[in-house]
């Protein structure tokens, strides 16, 4: 998601390195750099998720097939009479037509606590479950010994992963019903206790986990992709002195991966 992003820097930012250990608050003592990052990173998330909601909100439904608009006429680059879908403003205008400017936002509030939940439940299990003795890949390192620090490092980062998306898959699904019923006009799920009273009365608590293993799959695959191809574009492509982080491909590529 994007808020994913904004959890990787989180992680990134209050962080400390090995062998270094912050000083414990005293009696009284305001919060600590952890926590005041940990913070930050939620309001950061947040207001991201927010910015970013109409352009997703769009994005799913054209994902789902709903074309309310009739295609226009246009030329492709060999100057060919096409056919061609209504592209995001277009689509936008129509929703503010519909439902007004406040219907771009249909779905954000529970969109915004699974945000809060993913970022925070990253941090907990961060703290719970450290990765001991942890080797920074260095450009010294051979092939071998680089590979497996990437192994150890990806493998915890999918630990986290998961658990943060399977707190915050709940949330995630009450969202993507939301916004999902402007196709039909429903006014079924309307705010968060509503919907999951809703859910718990028709489906039961499983109803809160419908397409939790493909979700994760997908976050999954993306992250052992951006961190082995970070790893071989430092290890055969780029200069010793420069170096591609998995975080840099994620904010290239996944900023607006699965809403």
């Amino acid at each position: 998601p994007g808020s994913t992003i904004l959890c990787w820097l989180g992680m990134a930012v209050s962080s400390v390195g090995p062998g270094v250990h912050p000083p414990a608050a005293g009696p009284g003592a305001g919060p600590g750099p952890a926590e005041g990052a940990e913070v930050l990173f939620v309001a950061l998330s947040a207001g991201f998720t927010s910015l970013s909601h109409p352009l997703l909100y769009v994005k799913l439904l054209v994902q789902v097939g709903h074309e309310p608009l009739p295609p226009t006429v246009g030329r492709n680059l060999l100057g060919r009479k096409v056919l061609y879908l209504p592209g995001f403003f277009t689509y936008a205008r129509h929703i503010v037509r519909v439902d007004g400017k406040k219907g771009l936002f249909r779905g954000l509030t529970p969109r915004i606590i699974s945000s809060t939940l993913s970022t925070v439940t990253r941090g907990r299990v961060k703290k719970a479950f450290p990765l001991e003795d942890m080797e920074h890949v260095s450009n010294k390192d051979d092939v071998k010994t680089s590979l497996r620090k990437v192994v150890k490092e990806t493998s915890h980062e999918m630990m986290m992963q998961c658990v943060s998306r399977v707190i915050s898959h709940p949330l995630h699904v009450i969202s993507m019903r939301c916004m999902v019923q402007f196709v039909g006009r429903e006014v079924k799920y309307g705010g968060v206790l509503s919907s999951i009273g809703m859910i718990l009365k028709e489906e039961g608590f499983g109803g809160f986990f419908v397409g939790l293993i493909p979700h994760i799959l997908g976050d999954v695959v993306f992250l052992w992709c951006c961190n082995l191809l970070a790893h071989f574009i430092n290890t055969y492509a780029v200069d010793d002195n420069v170096s591609v982080s998995s975080f840099e491909l994620w904010r290239a590529g996944g900023s607006f991966w699965l809403i």
